[in-house]
């Protein structure tokens, strides 16, 4: 039986404060084959690494994550003494290690975070290949593959992953990303006789673990990395 990659949800989230620099790196220290991230592109213009709409949540602060400009975002503490980090702070501390599944939550992040992952690629020894996008926000996957024909994509999916087969399929997606509570090994099947891959999220408990294994998914995103080996 092949093993399902590894894929660490916002860093290792069990463990530390999600998609800080501090989860990111006990991703690593627990030997995943990829890190999950969640971007967003606030008022200033950059691409910073956070999972909700707000920073309500996990900051010190209050409002919406896309009107705060990087000076403002910098005054704020994330829970457990932390910062929001730029897209390029994970990049620097992953220094290609291990994959990275960037996925677009906010708006019009496809065709920046493309850039950032070309300026990797060409000039911070990152290959294309270490790389894949995903959203659920299907028109931003639409334009990051206009951005790039030949970047990686999966097209996350809440609801019934079949449904997704066709976006997949105009994409020429990589991979469909399931919610595991929707999956099952006849669904599973169904996607993999198309052509994709299965990246599940987010598995945590080892029965669930066990059964993705099963399943013969290729990727298991979990808070607790160290639970899928």
């Amino acid at each position: 039986m092949k093993l399902p990659l590894v894929i660490g949800h916002r860093g290792a989230m069990g463990h530390e404060t999600e998609n800080t620099l501090v989860s990111i790196q006990k991703a690593l220290d627990l030997g995943v084959d990829m890190i999950e991230i969640d971007v967003f592109k606030i008022k200033s213009g950059e691409i910073v690494v956070i999972h909700d709409h707000t920073v309500n949540r996990l900051t010190n602060g209050q409002g919406k994550i896309e009107e705060y400009t990087l000076e403002a975002l910098n005054e704020l503490v994330v829970t457990g003494n932390h910062k929001i980090p730029l897209l390029e702070d994970v990049l620097k501390s992953i220094n290609a290690q291990v994959q990275l599944n960037i996925e677009l939550k906010g708006a019009s992040t496809a065709v920046d975070v493309n850039n950032i992952v070309l300026e990797y690629v060409e000039n911070k020894g990152w290959s294309l290949e270490d790389f894949i996008i995903s959203s659920f926000n299907w028109e931003e996957l639409r334009k990051a593959r206009v951005s790039n024909k030949n970047i990686r994509i999966a097209v996350l999916t809440e609801e019934n992953p079949i449904d997704a087969i066709p976006i997949a399929k105009e994409l020429r997606a990589e991979a469909i990303n399931p919610n595991f509570e929707k999956l099952s090994l006849e669904i599973a099947n169904t996607i993999r006789n198309e052509g994709f891959k299965i990246y599940t999220w987010t598995v945590n408990s080892s029965n669930d673990i066990n059964l993705a294994k099963r399943w013969a998914v290729d990727g298991i995103i979990t808070n607790y990395p160290e639970r899928v080996n």
